[in-house]
């Protein structure tokens, strides 16, 4: 008799030991799994019994309901007020297209046999079998692009550092998942962590790398914990080292949000202070140590195993225009059902803020979507119809990054979020360059005076001013896109930016 009590942070922060403890004390006779979450985080924690039928899902549970639901004969799949029925069958998980995410939720994360017994590592028996050059395009073929934000094509990066001359070359992962309402990076390394080593060997025989690093945000101690066992794990087994050619570490980062940005995480790794480094030349030549380095995403490499698994083709067919596959979108911030949805680049904002997200948590009217983390801009109501697609979110003036969506209702203060924009950039700042150190700590000042409605129309001009100039003169994406928040909030909320208002 086995039931599954997820050990993700978004359960554990809900009760999950608590739950799973009782579970145990109770029916010390069933097997209790530890699995990552399924991402319905509105029902953590979401426990699940395996019957006849199918995986059936409780929830949300707490430990002082484990008695009752024993009563009742969960364990046996009956009914109860907390029963959801099958898990695959509930309408937020089954309306999606699970490819990164297939076994997330599903699998014992450590279970290096559970992992293959659900398709894990075909991906990477093909690719062995394959030419550096045919990996690297199989993964052209994908149409897959860098899920951290930027959305650049990863077979491309990849076929310039197979292509770049050094006798050393390196993989690098990209962990440090600060942008406010996402988690899907998290839920990889806590839920599915073999996909991301998996992912990480191919890229190390597609570029010709023998070492692989993942550099983790600080605030993630159990995707860290998690994610170096099974590293462990994989060393044992002889996925991983001398033998299988690929050396992997895991790196805890500081807490500095700029190390997020590809040149400050390769300074932080060598040890230095993450600061930006000017580009060119571009990591794929002169990265880690000097080298040819690979930089991706957690989600990037994540996806490489079933797209050498299933083909580059297979996995093209999702998905609309140049946003190729699939994106895993974050929902969060004033939201009844916030989670994880996995879907084909395509779906409508609005689509996934109602379909899914099932509108506002407080009931009152929906006012801004910010979109792409902190550096995202605001949509309007008028924008939701804009579909998830890279291209589609650049003509609008916005950035689809890695996917979070953070929804407000109409109590929001569009002008104090612009200003916070300007303020998360002050603190942020690497400090190397004027555009981004002075000029959203000016920018601060001007939005207080614009507020103030002292020389209002002046001082808006000033704005405007500003924020092209840490567009067009700042070194990296974090003074470069701080104005896309601030510029949406005044083109779209003028109101807001009114002493009166």
């Amino acid at each position: 008799m086995r039931v599954f009590v997820p050990g993700d942070s978004s359960a554990l922060s809900m009760g999950a030991d608590a739950v799973a403890r009782a579970i145990a004390k109770a029916r010390p006779d069933v097997t209790l799994i530890r699995n990552g979450s399924r991402g319905m985080f509105w029902l953590e924690p979401l426990v699940e019994v395996e019957t006849a039928k199918g995986r059936v899902a409780y929830g949300p549970v707490t430990a002082d309901a484990v008695p009752g639901l024993i009563h009742a004969g969960f364990l046996e799949g009956k009914p109860h007020a907390l029963c959801l029925g099958l898990t695959e069958e509930i309408p937020y998980f089954r309306q999606q297209e699970r490819l990164t995410f297939a076994r997330c939720g599903v699998t014992d994360p450590l279970s290096l046999a559970d992992y293959i017994a659900h398709g894990g590592f075909r991906g990477l028996e093909r690719a062995r079998e394959m030419t550096a050059e045919a990996i690297v395009e199989e993964v052209v073929t994908s149409g897959l692009r860098g899920r951290g934000g930027a959305g650049f094509p990863t077979g491309i990066k990849w076929r310039t550092v197979l292509k770049a001359a050094g006798e050393r070359k390196y993989i690098v992962c990209n962990a440090d998942e600060g942008d406010s309402g996402t988690f899907a990076d998290r839920m990889i390394m806590e839920g599915d962590p073999f996909v991301l080593i998996e992912g990480m060997i191919i890229a190390g025989l597609a570029v010709g790398a023998t070492q692989g690093y993942i550099y983790c945000r600080s605030e993630y101690p159990h995707a860290f914990k998690a994610t170096q066992r099974a590293i462990t794990i994989a060393y044992e087994k002889n996925y991983l080292g001398e033998r299988a050619g690929f050396d992997l570490e895991i790196r805890m980062g500081a807490g500095a949000y700029i190390c997020g940005e590809e040149t400050s995480l390769l300074e932080s790794l060598e040890g230095k202070r993450g600061q930006i480094r000017p580009k060119p030349p571009l990591p794929a030549i002169e990265g880690l140590f000097g080298k040819p380095t690979a930089v991706n995403n957690v989600i990037s490499l994540a996806t490489v195993p079933i797209i050498l698994d299933k083909g580059g083709a297979f996995y093209r067919d999702f998905g609309m225009g140049k946003s190729r596959g699939t994106l895993t979108i974050q929902i969060a911030g004033n939201v009844k059902h916030g989670g994880l949805v996995e879907k084909a680049f395509g779906l409508t904002l609005r689509e996934a803020i109602y379909a899914f997200g099932g509108g506002t948590a407080s009931g009152r009217p929906l006012r801004a979507v910010q979109v792409g983390g902190p550096l995202g801009a605001y949509f309007p109501e008028s924008l939701l119809d804009t579909p998830l697609d890279y291209e589609a979110f650049t003509e609008k003036k916005g950035l689809l990054g890695h996917g979070g969506i953070v929804v407000f209702d109409d109590t929001v203060d569009l002008a104090q979020q612009a200003r916070f924009a300007m303020e998360f950039c002050a603190i942020e700042s690497c400090g190397k360059c004027t555009p981004c150190r002075v000029g959203s700590t000016r920018g601060v000042e001007v939005i207080d005076r614009i507020v103030a409605n002292q020389d209002r129309e002046k001082n808006l001009q000033v704005l405007d001013d500003l924020c092209e100039v840490m567009l067009d003169g700042s070194l990296c994406a974090l003074g470069g896109l701080t104005p896309y928040p601030v510029l949406s909030a005044v083109r779209h909320f003028p109101e807001d930016f009114h002493a009166s208002h």
